[in-house]
């Protein structure tokens, strides 16, 4: 027994010693300690020796395995270093190369103007509020006084998940889901993302908008008038003239589009402008009183105003982006400038 532990001892330090990598290593190891390994096949073999020799031959058993763990780690380390050696004779680092900076972050340019957005109306006492991106019908629509057979709603262009279920189309829904909830008085905005089947140099499927809203007693029209103007004033400029044109949205009576003197060409007249000097920036009005009876307010109490505007656009004429498309390519060479 003992000459044969011996002479395995022997061929595994041999074998160990030869080894030139970390994975023969674990061959030779498995071969010889391992579960099916030579040094366990003796071990096994000790019940057929008599009760005085088993102790003896489990001792010298243990003392071989002790002595090849020891000097199995001890090739493995020296792999390792010889493995160090080599990587250090091969690569090389050039310590005069300059440091490469870690890049700054920065909040995308929609979002700045976003939250720009929100601060001024929200020193003008405007809470702010979000509903989902996946709206039902009646609250995209038919709750702002668009029937399932109303024209407008071919403007929307609209993308349908089922019969009632859509992409919004606009964040208008928020202010229905906010009166739902809230009585008057209610003064929100209502930043989101929404959707509508279109796209070019304008237009994009996806894009952001804010919805603002104020209900209370004995709102006028000159109440919205002066709130955008405002608005207005303290975004673009105080030197920045508006005007508001008469126009339509189902959900508001009477309604109008706010335009603002160019800021490209200063209301000379441009190409940006169509030789007009004015650029459209955002649709308004009083809210329609069907619109307060779909959330249970009494309209012989109650008046109130809504405005939507796109804030692509907003950024766009803000900081003179003329495609739309820049904002969603992630060229960091467009967005570093922001």
């Amino acid at each position: 027994m003992k000459d044969k532990l011996n002479k395995i001892e022997e061929a595994a330090l041999q074998s160990a010693s030869v080894a030139a990598s970390e994975a023969e290593l674990q061959q030779v190891r498995a071969r010889y300690l391992g579960r099916k390994g030579e040094i366990t096949a003796v071990m096994k073999g000790m019940g057929q020796l008599s009760p005085e020799e088993r102790p003896l031959a489990g001792a010298l058993a243990n003392q071989v395995k002790d002595r090849l763990e020891a000097a199995f780690a001890e090739r493995q380390e020296s792999l390792r270093q010889e493995l160090m050696q080599q990587k250090l004779a091969n690569e090389c680092l050039d310590v005069t190369l300059p440091g490469r900076r870690r890049r700054r972050g920065y909040k995308h340019p929609i979002t700045q103007v976003t939250e720009e957005i929100i601060e001024i109306f929200a020193a003008l006492g405007f809470g702010v509020a979000e509903g989902p991106e996946i709206e039902r019908d009646f609250y995209n629509f038919e709750a702002l006084n668009i029937p399932k057979d109303h024209p407008a709603r071919d403007m929307q262009d609209t993308f349908y998940v089922s019969e009632d279920v859509v992409l919004r189309t606009h964040t208008s829904p928020v202010q229905i889901r906010t009166m739902l909830k809230q009585k008057p008085p209610v003064r929100v905005v209502a930043p989101g993302t929404v959707y509508r089947r279109d796209s070019d140099i304008t237009h994009s499927p996806m894009f952001h908008q804010i919805e603002g809203f104020l209900v209370d007693r004995q709102v006028t029209f000159g109440d919205l008038k002066g709130i955008l103007t405002t608005f207005v004033t303290e975004f673009f400029g105080k030197n920045v003239d508006v005007r508001f044109r008469p126009s339509f949205f189902p959900f508001t009576e009477p309604s109008a589009e706010v335009d603002i003197q160019c800021v490209i060409c200063g209301g000379t007249g441009c190409r940006v402008c169509g030789q007009s000097g004015w650029l459209e920036i955002l649709g308004s009005g009083m809210i329609d009183p069907e619109v307060f009876k779909s959330v249970d307010y009494d309209p012989e109490l109650y008046t109130g105003f809504a405005f939507g505007l796109g804030i692509e656009r907003i950024a766009m004429l803000k900081y003179g982006v003329n495609d739309l498309r820049l904002f969603f390519e992630n060229d960091l060479r467009f967005l570093k400038q922001f």
